[in-house]
């Protein structure tokens, strides 16, 4: 046999190997590239559940504080003078998450936490201050509440989930106002 009748086998071996390879690196490209964002999506969602929770109990202790002052729709009062130190402390954690969401987060999840962190910091200051309008507490908690909505709404779209995240509760909750309508005043 000649080199000439064995041509179109060795061409037809380089092409199909060279077609291999390729479709071989761009499969392993495609699948690491999907890797790549499936790690992404992990950090991106338990960055959001960090800040989300360093938030939370930043509030919390704030509204201890505040029934310490005298907000009847908050239990487990906290002295001031005890409330500010944790305050302290869960604002540095808060504040070292902060970080993580500027590095991971895409811009309106960050623009969201900003607004609902800011709203966090409108109780706080009226705690620090002493504010008894219950109105004006009333109104921060909805203004907060309203934020922590649009932070999740964000975030679930961020990380590709599907659906509205549930519905709020209401400040100041429902529940004390249908339960005085329900109990009759003693004698």
């Amino acid at each position: 046999m000649s080199l000439a009748d064995q041509l179109p086998a060795l061409i037809g071996v380089v092409v199909g190997s060279v077609g291999s390879y390729a479709a071989q690196s761009l499969t392993e490209r495609r699948k690491w590239k999907i890797q790549k964002l499936e790690r992404w999506d992990e950090k991106r969602f338990e960055t959001y559940i960090r800040y989300g929770n360093a938030l939370k109990v930043q509030l919390r202790i704030a509204q201890r504080i505040g029934a310490a002052m005298g907000y009847t729709d908050v239990t487990d009062p906290l002295e001031r003078s005890h409330g500010f130190t944790e305050l302290a402390e869960a604002e540095s954690h808060r504040a070292a998450e902060w970080e993580s969401m500027l590095l991971v987060g895409d811009a309106a999840t960050i623009a969201a936490a900003r607004k609902w962190h800011e709203a966090v910091w409108t109780i706080e200051l009226l705690v620090r201050e002493g504010v008894s309008a219950s109105t004006d507490w009333a109104r921060a908690h909805q203004i907060a509440s309203a934020a922590r909505d649009q932070f999740y709404e964000s975030a679930r779209g961020d990380l590709g989930i599907g659906g509205a995240p549930p519905p709020s509760g209401e400040w100041p909750r429902q529940w004390r106002a249908e339960l005085s309508e329900r109990t009759e005043p003693r004698p």
